[in-house]
């Protein structure tokens, strides 16, 4: 994952709002909304690789943003 994280370390319950592909293989931007917590309503954008999932099947999809040491990773709930 890249891009700035804008929140602090720590785990969070994300719904993904908006995805795009991109030019590179197996590379979407995204768009991830936090449905809980202090952090609840606030929208995320991250560029992600290696979800197996194209952008069309990670709309709507559920995951977990992590945050550590400034380091975001997202991991969504295919089942």
């Amino acid at each position: 994952m890249s891009d700035e994280p804008t929140l602090p370390d720590g785990t969070y319950d994300v719904f993904i709002v908006d995805a795009d592909e991109t030019s590179t293989d197996d590379t979407l931007r995204l768009s991830v909304t936090i449905v809980g917590g202090d952090y609840k309503g606030d929208v995320v954008d991250l560029t992600a690789t290696g979800l197996g999932v194209d952008a069309i099947d990670a709309m709507g999809m559920p995951g977990t943003l992590t945050v550590s040491g400034g380091e975001p990773t997202l991991e969504i709930d295919t089942a």
